[in-house]
């Protein structure tokens, strides 16, 4: 690990916030690597990953390459393994050793919020996204997690999975979810999902925290009826800022869970970098 170029890939790019976050960091550490971004697709990625020299040191992925990433990857972390993405490649000698920093990033962004501890749970979508979430929740203590999907039959490697972690899932339609409540919805569907109004209302019924992935396209139709149903939601910036903090620590020492040196003041400043405060 002695490169000091590092890469965001994906297709489209270009409304990226990750060099933003990572260039704040590095400046803050002191650190001379550099970050940018390249436009690559699922076809591409093979021929431009065989293509990087040894300047390089790892690369963070996003849409669509976590699927080809994973089956790059000469090694995998467990979430990785768990999800089937990989959304980082730490670049070494013995080939790629991919992980997937997502989960971590929604465990630790939703404890900022003050949730953990929790029993039940409610996933909106199902999909790649959806698997990323559930291993979250399960690391946050959930024990039975109800999966609202348009198709429900779309949430079956969600059942398998919640099996392999020892944690009920079920699927309902998203037309037929009761205001169940539960300390914690984690929305994952795309930011301009177009949801009726009697679902939304069905849904932001049941309080709790609205823990939406999106960023770009904020409010969205379901963190708005949370919210004038007097309950709280989030947006992901928070998630992506983290899931950055995770990837920066693999880039320096090879691990996730390996505090970087004086962590607080980078974050702040990664914090500052996304969202001004």
């Amino acid at each position: 690990m002695t490169g000091s170029l590092l890469e965001v890939w994906g297709d489209p790019i270009a409304h990226s916030l990750s060099p933003a976050l990572h260039a704040a960091a590095y400046a803050e550490l002191g650190w001379d690597w550099t970050y940018g971004r390249r436009r690559v697709d699922d076809a591409a990625f093979a021929t431009e990953l065989a293509s990087l020299g040894t300047q390089y040191r790892g690369l963070s992925l996003t849409f669509p390459l976590k699927g080809v990433a994973y089956a790059a990857s000469a090694e995998r972390d467990l979430p990785a393994e768990l999800t089937g993405a990989v959304n980082t490649l730490l670049l070494t000698e013995a080939g790629p050793r991919g992980f997937n920093t997502d989960v971590g990033g929604i465990v630790a962004d939703v404890r900022e919020q003050g949730v953990d501890g929790i029993d039940r749970a409610r996933i909106v979508g199902a999909g790649a996204t959806a698997t990323s979430a559930l291993v979250a929740l399960a690391e946050l203590g959930a024990t039975h997690v109800e999966v609202v999907a348009r198709r429900p039959a779309a949430a079956a490697p969600l059942v398998a999975l919640g099996e392999r972690l020892s944690l009920s899932v079920t699927a309902v339609p998203l037309d037929a979810a009761a205001p169940a409540s539960v300390p914690v919805t984690i929305s994952t569907l795309p930011g301009g999902a177009d949801l009726p109004a009697d679902v939304t209302a069905r849904l932001s019924a049941g309080g709790g925290l609205l823990y939406d992935v999106v960023y770009g396209h904020w409010p969205t139709a379901l963190a708005t009826a949370w919210q004038a149903a007097g309950h709280p939601a989030v947006n992901g910036l928070g998630m992506l800022l983290q899931q950055a903090v995770r990837q920066i620590r693999i880039f320096a020492t090879g691990e996730a869970t390996d505090p970087l040196e004086r962590e607080d003041a980078v974050v702040a400043v990664m914090r500052r970098a996304v969202m001004g405060d």
